[in-house]
């Protein structure tokens, strides 16, 4: 995994909150940005995957936590 990245902490927020916030910080971040998500959301195993497909950003990365689920979403360009 890139370490060159901003953060989105979304532990803790249900469905659809996880994918609404990313949406709202990767229009804030430059073509090729890298944004690491957090997410607990059940839901989130689906929806961050089909959030990408559909906007055309690239999921570059997913990995679980003992806890968590870790996103790395690269912005499309």
């Amino acid at each position: 995994m890139t370490d060159d990245f901003e953060t989105l902490d979304a532990l803790g927020l249900l469905c659809p909150l996880p994918v609404l916030k990313a949406r709202k910080r990767l229009k804030s971040m430059a073509p090729g940005a890298v944004l690491r998500l957090l997410a607990d959301d059940p839901a989130a195993v689906v929806d961050v995957p089909h959030f990408c497909a559909e906007a055309g950003h690239a999921l570059i990365g997913q990995d679980e936590a003992p806890d968590h689920q870790i996103y790395l979403i690269r912005k499309a360009d």
